[in-house]
């Protein structure tokens, strides 16, 4: 069992939705286990979809793994904006190190 940090999901319309999550999971599981909107994931955390598409922070995008060539061409995929910071949230990794962690999930995933 992993340790409990936040993570914090700012929607769209600009509302934000801390949740409770584990180190070893993924932004996407944690999003998913605390029935957070607007992260679809229905590959499953495969990374063969775009619908955990999410756009990290500053800080995310220092903590965050670099995005391996799989991820970056799922991206090319994205319904919504890919812009500098985009990830799928299923290829974090939450660690110790980010709690606190902000990810603000586009508009659509379709």
């Amino acid at each position: 069992m992993g340790e409990k940090i936040s993570v914090t999901f700012v929607k769209p319309d600009g509302t934000q939705e801390t949740v409770e999550a584990e180190t070893g999971e993924s932004v996407m599981q944690a999003a998913v286990f605390n029935d957070v909107e607007g992260i679809e994931a229905e590959c499953g955390g495969s990374c063969v979809c775009a619908t955990c598409h999410v756009y990290l922070d500053e800080e995310g995008m220092k903590l965050a793994p670099p995005a391996q060539e799989d991820e970056l061409a799922m991206l090319d995929d994205a319904a919504a904006e890919r812009r500098e910071t985009s990830r799928l949230s299923c290829q974090i990794k939450l660690t110790p190190e980010m709690d606190g962690l902000t990810v603000t999930i586009p508009e659509t995933q379709y």
